[in-house]
């Protein structure tokens, strides 16, 4: 009996629609174009700026255009999951809020935090599911709003982020495509140099912490810049090692779009030409769960069925990992 694997069989993707520009950020805080061109690679990134809105609401205008574009009731979802650092609210999960707002009744749901790479391991987690045969129809929402985190006095860090939601369909098929395989890697010692500091059970939220600044991301980029180089990298040779693949055999690297330099640095370790790298940070920045998707959204109608996609994150934690998948339908046929 052919084994069953999770194939994504459609993306569906939401953006805000607020700019905001480096030019702009250069009237908030310290900084320049210029200077976050060369060192992150970032143009602009949106938004989200509507009151009363939030992470949930990104997700769910995501999963109601993945219905639409693959022909799905919302009583045919078996599973809903949401990688997310930015839920609504501590809970409940912001994966049940958006079942809920599109209408999904027959599934359960829960979230997923990996930071950066938690789309990823979000995937990795939903396979599962499809693999056991119990499950037909599994979506994996990739959202955040990490314009609510973000620091705007924090010149090292306000550049970086924007907010976005993803989401992707996974079913099973008995060709040999779809989610192959995946490596993932932890190391609790990097909560240290990336994380919130309040706002948990171990600094509840109170007049200090809100005085203090520490509601936001807070990063010492140059130890997670070095620790995201090597970990991308390595995990990415390592599942090609593993199927003995090499740059030839490679459709398309698939990065978490963090900083531009960690993308090119993985790209060289693996000797993959550029023109075989995703990359759309610069008109979107670091949306954290949903960089990868919204990759796999822009480009598309550039994939074919068959297409060999390594998906490579590092997040804080630190959680990185790879995900070594045969693309399932040509992209420019939906």
């Amino acid at each position: 009996m052919k084994k069953i694997r999770a194939a994504i069989t459609g993306i569906g993707a939401f953006l805000p629609e607020y700019r905001l520009t480096n030019d702009e950020l250069s009237t908030m805080v310290e900084t320049s174009d210029e200077w976050i061109m060369q060192r992150i690679g970032i143009k602009e990134r949106r938004i989200l700026k509507e009151p009363g809105k939030a992470t949930s609401d990104m997700g769910t205008a995501a999963v109601k255009q993945l219905l639409k574009k693959t022909c799905t009731h919302p009583k045919e979802v078996d599973l809903l999951l949401c990688a997310t650092i930015t839920p609504d609210m501590p809970f409940p999960a912001t994966a049940n809020i958006i079942s809920h707002k599109v209408g999904i009744k027959r599934a359960w749901s829960f979230d997923v935090n990996a930071a950066c790479s938690g789309f990823i391991y979000t995937l990795a987690t939903a396979t599962q599911f499809i693999e056991s045969g119990r499950y037909k129809k599994v979506i994996v929402v990739g959202a955040d709003m990490m314009s609510s985190i973000t620091n705007y006095k924090d010149r090292t860090t306000c550049p970086l982020f924007g907010d976005a939601g993803t989401a992707v369909m996974l079913e099973p098929t008995k060709e040999e495509l779809g989610i192959i395989d995946y490596i993932h890697h932890v190391n609790g010692l990097g909560r240290h140099h990336l994380h919130m500091k309040a706002g948990g059970s171990l600094r509840p939220a109170s007049l200090e912490t809100v005085q203090n600044d520490e509601h936001f991301v807070y990063q010492e980029g140059q130890t997670v810049f070095k620790h995201a180089v090597s970990g991308m990298a390595d995990v990415t040779e390592e599942i090609m090692e593993k199927y003995g693949l090499n740059a030839e055999d490679i459709n398309w690297l698939v990065p978490h779009q963090a900083n531009m330099r960690i993308i090119d640095a993985t790209a060289r370790r693996v000797g993959l030409d550029k023109n075989k790298v995703m990359v759309n940070i610069h008109k979107y920045g670091n949306t954290t769960a949903a960089t990868i998707p919204l990759c796999l959204y822009d480009y598309e109608k550039q994939l074919r069925k068959g297409d060999n996609l390594i998906l490579t994150a590092f997040g804080a934690g630190f959680t990185w990992g790879s995900i070594f998948l045969k693309w399932a339908y040509d992209g420019d046929k939906i």
